[in-house]
């Protein structure tokens, strides 16, 4: 039997070399380029993805046309919102229940007759959100905040402790309006009296403990010695809490009001300092120019 005969540089043809081109037909792949004598199916004209002419996805990275999403947005602004929005339903409804004299009252009058037991631990714990002891402290970390900044030149370093100060000055200006408002009586176990919601003596122990926390956290080292802050801080106002309530000196929606405004603040302060940082880190020319 006669064999057939294959032309020469078939898929068949397994001999050593590059393929050899031939007329009318083209290898896209092989070296070359435009107007160098090999023309090429591909040359004189722009690939499909050109690397150069990538778009930017949202978040900045490169990508190709269309762009491919990037990673999932951020919960950190949701988580924000809720910190902030939460605190501020749960203030209005407290307050509201307190305006009415509503259910909730009850509850809490039960709460409080439940709690109460007077002695000299829990009275030494309320004296913890004394302005004579609190802020004194948050004057020592403003003080000592402020110096560490302006000693290595870091931009604006007279701006958490003012804010932090600012925040401290605050506390009165929203607290005694409240108490002439809502003109709540105290508890069985102090002298009859009006103006106990909410709780000053709390709201001043979580915005100078918290405050000091916030602009104390960048000059910690470890995130060990910031847990360490963190957890100081909230045992403090915790502790406060528990003082005022055990003692008979607040209702516990006195309290619980003053966490909701210190929530409040303390996280507004919160995304003030970090939007500071990402300005500042962002080489975002400070106010003066002048050196410190």
């Amino acid at each position: 039997m006669r064999d057939t005969p294959r032309p020469q540089g078939t898929v068949g043809d397994f001999r050593p070399g590059p393929p050899q081109l031939r007329p009318g037909r083209a290898l896209a792949h092989t070296t070359g380029a435009s107007g160098s004598g090999s023309p090429h199916r591909s040359d004189g004209r722009s690939p499909q993805t050109p690397r150069g002419a990538r778009r930017s996805d949202p978040d900045g990275r490169p990508g190709t046309t269309p762009p491919v999403p990037g990673r999932p947005t951020s919960f950190l602004p949701l988580l924000l919102v809720g910190l902030l929005a939460l605190p501020a339903l749960l203030f209005a409804l407290i307050t509201w229940q307190v305006v009415a004299h509503g259910p909730l009252l009850r509850l809490d009058s039960r709460l409080s007759s439940a709690l109460v037991h007077p002695d000299k631990f829990s009275s030494g714990l309320s004296d913890l959100g004394n302005v004579q002891v609190a802020v004194p402290v948050l004057v020592i970390v403003i003080v000592y905040v402020a110096r560490r900044g302006r000693a290595i030149g870091t931009d604006r370093w007279w701006l958490p402790p003012t804010a932090a100060a600012v925040l401290m000055a605050l506390v009165p200006a929203i607290i005694v309006p409240l108490k002439d408002w809502t003109a709540r009586p105290g508890t069985p176990a102090v002298p009859p009296a009006v103006g106990y919601f909410p709780s000053g003596h709390t709201a001043t122990a979580a915005i100078a403990y918290g405050s000091a926390t916030l602009i104390l956290l960048p000059w910690l080292g470890s995130a060990r010695a910031r847990r360490t802050a963190v957890g100081i801080c909230a045992a403090l106002v915790l502790g406060v809490s528990f003082g005022l309530v055990r003692r008979g000196w607040h209702w516990p929606l006195d309290v619980v009001a003053s966490w909701c405004l210190g929530s409040i603040l303390l996280t507004t302060l919160a995304l003030f300092l970090s939007r500071s940082r990402r300005r500042s880190s962002s080489g975002t020319p400070s106010s003066s120019t002048g050196p410190s």
